[in-house]
């Protein structure tokens, strides 16, 4: 069971996108506060992301930071247009476990936090506002009033091999850590900063945990 949670001071969608299992609620509304529990069967992968400043104009659904394009409250297989923060599950992997991480690969757009409620399985959290703390000028997207919705990665704004770990870079001791990874880790130590952040950043716990997924902790 998942609880989604809305600690921000604005309004968000969050939205889900299942990659292995059966498909579960793709996107809905949480107020500030509100919470939302979620029945998800194991075996299951996927992940979610939450979506904000948004407006429903002309009968079409959009959002200035994390939208999924199709124009409707419910994504329906469709993923985060980055840069968005993902928490990704596996719940069933191997040996028993569910697998989750936080992850910045293809950016930020909101502080979150995985709580599991099973002893010994730890927490991962991403606390710090990217957007207004220390994201660069050349990965901040912004609204049309000038404000920061989202911080691209290296990747996503420069789109060069050091920085996608691809080509000549696309081993981990090929593909180390960068200026601008290395800014998303300082912020987040626990999330993916850049594709080889493994060792730090995933965790796991026996299956049959339940999670607590909260925006702005």
């Amino acid at each position: 069971m998942f609880t989604v949670t809305n600690n921000c001071p604005q309004k968000i969608w969050p939205a889900t996108l299942t990659g292995q299992g059966d498909a579960v609620l793709s996107g809905f509304e949480l107020a500030p506060q509100a919470s939302k529990t979620l029945n998800i069967p194991s075996p299951w992968s996927g992940r979610f992301w939450a979506r904000f400043q948004c407006s429903n104009s002309d009968n079409r659904f959009t959002c200035l930071s994390g939208d999924c394009n199709l124009g409707k409250v419910e994504c329906n297989g469709a993923g985060a247009t980055p840069p968005a923060s993902l928490v990704e599950f596996t719940l069933a992997g191997a040996d028993g476990k569910d697998f989750y991480d936080i992850s910045l690969v293809d950016g930020f757009n909101l502080p979150v936090s995985v709580i599991p409620d099973r002893a010994g399985c730890q927490a991962t959290v991403c606390p710090i506002d990217i957007n207004n703390n220390g994201c660069p000028d050349e990965l901040a997207v912004k609204d049309p009033n000038g404000g920061v919705v989202g911080c691209k990665s290296a990747c996503l704004a420069l789109d060069q091999p050091q920085y996608c770990c691809t080509g000549a870079f696309d081993k981990p001791g090929t593909c180390p850590p960068t200026n601008y990874s290395r800014i998303f880790k300082s912020k987040c130590p626990q999330a993916y900063s850049y594709a080889y952040d493994d060792a730090t950043s995933t965790f796991t716990c026996p299956t049959g945990a339940n999670y607590l997924i909260t925006f702005c902790p």
